[in-house]
């Protein structure tokens, strides 16, 4: 029995509400049970140096974690000076995870940052902020769409993200934190809405895990990720 009562292969309940914020050209708000996260889209007429000149786009992302959105208060990364380990190697991922379905030729030289601020965690923060980036990135894009600014839709195919992991010896769907933190196998996938795997992010947490396992996650995890594509295209609707 999971923790929550869920079964193997459930997912928490997710929702996505869009137009969150003012003044950003694509923001929603996710929840996956109780993991929130705000994201907004930000349209921005340059690019960085290494691109310039390419007519190449780029698509970028920033994370990070209020104070009060774990059981304790964090301090803030600003009040240290620096950015975390963890939090540089997740706002990579979701960058990089958002660029596998762009087409950077038809967004044009411009780039579009994508802002993720967790402000309630409980387990999958990395994956509902790859899920909620893209419903923001689409809202984004809906906008220079309608301005005529690129012609053809740059957006190749929905990216989302959910986690699976062996939880008392047991594969399971979308973990929250009481099974996150006692995994004996932790895993992030990464996929595209046309069934492409972007990313996998696997590790024994305690306990090794064979390649049939391995292949079992990843079937949960492609209809995990099936469920959240449908969420964020009826958001983006």
């Amino acid at each position: 029995m999971r923790p929550s009562g869920r079964d193997l292969s459930e997912m928490r309940p997710v929702s996505i509400e869009t137009g969150v914020t003012k003044h950003a050209e694509g923001s929603c708000l996710i929840k996956m049970g109780d993991t929130h996260v705000i994201c907004t889209a930000s349209l921005e007429p340059r690019v960085p140096p290494f691109i310039k000149g390419s007519g190449l786009g780029w698509v970028t992302a920033e994370y990070g974690m209020l104070p009060r959105s774990t059981g304790s208060r964090m301090r803030r990364e600003a009040t240290t000076g620096k950015q975390g380990g963890r939090t540089v190697e997740i706002q990579r991922l979701i960058g990089r995870s958002l660029r596998a379905g762009v087409d950077r030729v038809a967004l044009g030289e411009r780039q579009i940052s994508v802002d993720c601020d967790v402000i309630q965690a409980d387990g999958g923060t990395r994956c509902a902020a790859i899920t909620g980036g893209w419903v923001a990135l689409r809202l984004a894009v809906n906008k220079l769409m309608k301005a005529g600014d690129v012609i053809t839709d740059p957006l190749i195919s929905p990216v989302a993200a959910v986690s699976c992991g062996i939880y008392a010896g047991q594969p399971v769907l979308d973990l929250d934190y009481p099974e996150d933190s006692e995994a004996g196998v932790d895993g992030n996938f990464i996929l595209r809405g046309d069934g492409q795997l972007i990313e996998v992010q696997m590790s024994a947490e305690g306990a090794t895990f064979s390649r049939d396992q391995m292949g079992t996650l990843l079937d949960l995890a492609e209809s995990g990720v099936a469920q959240l594509v449908e969420a964020q295209k009826a958001a983006t609707a």
